[in-house]
């Protein structure tokens, strides 16, 4: 049980702000069942007045996309002295630009799939039909297409037949102005999360995640029933553990901190490859760090009760 007064932030004005608030809610929840006093503050122009004012013992930050995930967030509470939970505001920046996170994984010896980032004016300036068949005679079909920034699916497609390729561009870039356009890699997909409550970073039990349609997107993640989940993911041992080294390096790769979830692909040749790295997993009922909290005989209240008492032991130290 935890005496300390928390400040949640959900919300946010990001494309993910109702994602943000279910997470929101039910970490408030949590929280108080563990016995901590919470408090749900949206990220408005009245936060920073609340920050001041109420002086939480600590700030669990439930925002997803946005400020909540590129740091900013991060940063202003860092400008505040406030402890939170969570990744510190240059590494979150660093995490949540897709290419950059890519670049570094790739730099610490993992795989990642092979992938090419293009700003929209790339399209205009040099022809989008000539681009397009560049990267289809680079890459090859199928193709995945994200934006280059932002989670939860939103704008990712997978194109199987290059006259899909432009629409799958707009869908993309209507979410960031750069679009990461990947090798697109047919195997078992997992979410792996990693916790550091003061031992260490360490691997929670991989998610194994089966969409009905074939694909993760946002309908899939957020809607009951249109996704079989398996955790444990149905892995043999020694591919398990390849798959949880894997999550705590790239925790480890990005400068991590408290918690991150990894997404991977195991492929057919059995290679582990990194699609991308979180740093504010989602916690609603349908989210994946929960299942992983509760596959590894954890309750989440008393997981992030423990990842407040690290952020406030944080700030005590660097006030000593």
């Amino acid at each position: 049980m935890i005496d300390r007064t928390v400040a949640v932030l959900a919300g946010g004005l990001s494309h993910e702000r109702d994602v943000s608030l279910r997470s929101g809610r039910r970490i408030a929840a949590e929280l108080r069942d563990a016995g901590a006093t919470v408090d749900e503050w949206d990220t408005d122009a009245a936060l920073l007045g609340r920050l001041r004012d109420t002086r939480p013992d600590a700030v669990v930050v439930a925002l997803h996309g946005g400020e909540g995930e590129n740091g900013a967030v991060q940063s202003v509470l860092e400008l505040l002295g406030v402890p939170f939970v969570g990744t510190d505001g240059r590494a979150c920046r660093r995490a949540h630009d897709k290419p950059s996170a890519k670049a570094e994984l790739t730099r610490a010896g993992l795989h990642t799939p092979e992938w090419v980032a293009l700003p929209h004016a790339t399209f205009r300036e040099l022809g989008a039909g000539a681009v397009l068949d560049a990267l289809v005679a680079r890459l090859g079909l199928p193709l995945m297409l994200k934006p280059d920034q932002g989670g939860s699916a939103l704008g990712a497609q997978v194109v199987r037949d290059a006259a899909d390729l432009p629409s799958a561009m707009v869908g993309a870039l209507a979410y960031s102005e750069t679009v990461l356009v990947e090798r697109f890699v047919d195997g078992v997909e997992l979410a792996v999360s990693v916790i550091d409550t003061g031992d260490g970073p360490v691997a929670l039990p991989a998610v194994e995640v089966a969409p009905e349609s074939g694909v993760y997107d946002y309908t899939a993640r957020y809607t009951a029933g249109l996704t079989r989940f398996h955790c444990p993911a149905r892995l043999d041992d020694e591919v398990a553990a390849r798959v949880a080294d894997t999550a705590v390096a790239a925790h480890r790769a990005l400068d991590l901190r408290d918690l991150s979830r990894t997404d991977v692909i195991v492929d057919g040749d059995g290679r582990v490859q990194v699609l991308e790295v979180n740093v504010s997993p989602g916690l609603t009922d349908t989210s994946l760090l929960p299942r992983a909290i509760a596959a590894a005989g954890l309750d989440l209240g008393e997981v992030f009760g423990l990842l407040v008492e690290r952020a406030v032991g944080r700030a005590a130290e660097r006030s000593a």
